[in-house]
């Protein structure tokens, strides 16, 4: 099974492209999509989309694994963050690919088996079950492959995950 991972953003977006077989994992890709700052907001959002489709055309996920947003204190950068994964859900459902969402409790209880976490961990984890050289940088894209290897593990326990309707 090829499974998405995005760790949604707007400025930087990390996603990483497993194949699971048989509890085993082959990656297949990660990256990032990252916007200036600079640019138009709605011309970000078109690059993330279009960036995502074309993802999606190239490696024919699926499953969409998406983390759902921590809310920030800020409220306007928590808004344009909101704004930016609309794009990244439209983008796969356009594609007609199912989408699972999982909150950054669950991932870190998938990959570390706590849910408290500290990001050092999920990174070291994430190399580890993946046998990469290093950890993947930038850290969204560590935590893209997080959320993928979340769903994976998932996959044997249907009622952690909720696909998304609205």
């Amino acid at each position: 099974m090829i499974i998405f991972g995005i760790d949604p953003g707007l400025a930087i977006s990390g996603y990483g492209v497993l194949n699971y077989i048989g509890n085993k994992f082959e990656v297949i890709d990660y990256g990032a999509v990252i916007t200036e700052s600079c640019e138009e907001f709605p011309k970000r959002l078109k690059k993330i989309y279009d960036s995502y489709t074309e993802l999606f055309k190239l490696y024919k996920p699926e499953a969409v694994a998406i983390e759902e947003l921590f809310y920030n204190k800020n409220v306007k950068t928590a808004i344009a963050i909101a704004e930016a994964r609309g794009v990244h859900l439209l983008a796969a459902e356009n594609n007609g690919i199912p989408l699972y969402e999982y909150t950054p409790l669950q991932i870190k209880q998938g990959i570390v088996g706590y849910g408290r976490a500290e990001k050092k961990q999920i990174q070291e984890m994430v190399k580890v079950i993946l046998h990469l050289e290093s950890v993947p940088k930038p850290d969204d894209v560590a935590d893209g492959l997080a959320a993928a290897i979340c769903h994976a593990h998932s996959l044997k326990f249907a009622s952690n995950f909720k696909i998304l309707k609205y």
